[in-house]
């Protein structure tokens, strides 16, 4: 029988040996220990997930944003912003339009003020994402001076590059 002793009196635990009860505590330690490990690799994943799904759809909605935020008197400015955040065909194209856009702005005076109204994730991994976005814009020019409401739908599509979520597909939906 082992001996266990409890302030300072030698007692026996019936059927127990003290081997045994190395080994029973031992195990328990390892076993605790591994649980612990776990759910702490499972709070930083669920963390990392949260942070990039915040990051997503931060670096989705500013795209959305500068997109649909547009003013002829600094038109130089705000596509710098649309291409600051974008990446391959979306960058292409956007610059490819760049020059005919800035005519056509500026020649009938077009603002355009852009509002995210929501934005959801229809799916995303540490490398790209697709995001659903609602924006409102008031739009004023020669043809429309007092304004007029828009409402977009648009579906972006995002890559992560050098650190930063950029926008590479936009596509007008619903």
């Amino acid at each position: 029988m082992a001996a266990r002793r409890s302030h300072g009196v030698n007692v026996r635990l019936p059927g127990v040996n003290g081997r045994a009860w190395t080994v029973g505590l031992v195990v328990a330690t390892v076993l605790t220990t591994a649980a612990a490990l776990w759910l702490s690799l499972r709070l930083h994943q669920q963390d990392e997930t949260e942070q990039r799904r915040r990051d997503v759809l931060g670096a989705a909605r500013q795209s959305a944003l500068n997109f649909t935020s547009l003013d002829y008197r600094h038109y130089g400015r705000d596509s710098a912003d649309v291409l600051r955040s974008a990446t391959g065909s979306f960058k292409k194209q956007f610059t490819a339009q760049t020059a005919e856009l800035t005519k056509l702005v500026a020649a009938n005076k077009s603002v355009s003020e852009g509002q995210v109204l929501d934005a959801g994730i229809v799916r995303s991994d540490a490398h790209s994402a697709r995001v659903l976005v609602v924006a409102d814009s008031k739009v004023t020019n020669t043809a429309v001076p007092q304004g007029q409401a828009r409402t977009y739908r648009l579906q972006l599509d995002l890559v992560h590059q050098g650190g930063r979520w950029l926008t590479s597909d936009v596509e007008f939906v619903g």
